[in-house]
């Protein structure tokens, strides 16, 4: 499987068109999922220029320096390192993140989970409501949702320092005024003290079971195993979080998590003292959230 541009001189593209073409089909002898969508992802991140810029201009030149950034950035996505960590950042929610490596790249199932957080608190509006994000990785729900709600008091808690540290510098990056604390689910007294006084505890925990680990794609196994594994079914650290939530929620605080949609609804079968539990629905049909009132 070719890893490397070539350097021939008829191999390297003198044009946005040319150099589109040697991606698409780069890309797609390296079994990239997606290689129509990653090629214009690696030209705008290469030369610069937005979406419309390369399809309206198809004949623009491609320098010298420019290509050296594409035959680089190639080389990577070849060998299937995620487009995200390629590019440094992603787009969720309509915030622009930064990611690194060792923290979980968002994923745009996810915005569902804040949006279903945010139809939950419309009865809120006008309100200042605290919200809790458990596993917060790059900060993502809990930005989007400080960035949909001003008005609320926003915290993000993580296991993972250096995700702690990256959702902070994408805090500030946006100017979004969210407090993110180091903690092994509620374990830290300030984060437990936030949770007793939230009107929402919501977390994208670790959810794949152990027997997954060897039949992932490699961009997924890219991210750290502690933030996608959780046990011999998926919900080791689910069940832990449901219980720890149950103890210090105050009443009617609404817990809301994505899992697997393998264990979602065994899950939520768990869920025994809870009100309202209820899945839902990612945007292709498949059972992936867990709602529930304390």
């Amino acid at each position: 499987m070719p890893n490397t541009v070539s350097t021939d001189e008829n191999e390297r593209p003198h044009d946005v068109a040319a150099a589109r073409r040697l991606l698409v089909r780069r890309l797609s002898a390296a079994g990239v999922p997606s290689p129509e969508a990653d090629a214009l992802l690696l030209l705008e991140g290469a030369l610069g220029v937005d979406r419309s810029t390369l399809l309206l201009q198809p004949d623009r030149p491609v320098d010298l320096e420019a290509g050296a950034r594409l035959a680089h950035m190639l080389r990577r996505r070849v060998a299937r390192e995620p487009l995200q960590l390629i590019l440094g950042s992603t787009n969720f929610y309509g915030l622009e993140l930064a990611v690194a490596p060792g923290v979980l790249i968002p994923r745009p199932e996810t915005e569902r989970l804040a949006q279903l957080v945010l139809e939950e608190l419309g009865a809120l509006a006008g309100a200042r409501p605290k919200l809790l994000d458990v596993g917060t990785g790059t900060g993502a729900v809990a930005l989007a949702l400080k960035a949909e709600m001003p008005a609320a008091t926003v915290w993000g808690s993580d296991v993972s320092p250096e995700a702690v540290a990256l959702a902070t510098r994408n805090a500030a990056a946006l100017d979004l005024d969210v407090t993110f604390r180091l903690s092994d689910l509620l374990a830290d007294p300030d984060v437990a003290f936030v949770a007793a006084h939230s009107a929402v505890l919501v977390s994208n925990p670790p959810y794949l079971p152990d027997s997954d680990r060897l039949q992932l794609p490699p961009e997924v196994n890219a991210d750290p195993g502690t933030a996608l594994f959780a046990g011999a079914d998926g919900l080791d650290v689910a069940r832990r979080l449901a219980w720890q939530a149950h103890r210090v929620l105050p009443s009617g605080a609404l817990l809301a998590l994505e899992l697997d949609p393998r264990n979602v609804h065994h899950f939520a079968r768990l869920l025994v003292g809870w009100k309202g539990v209820r899945v839902e629905s990612d945007l292709t049909g498949r059972p992936r959230f867990v709602l529930a009132r304390r």
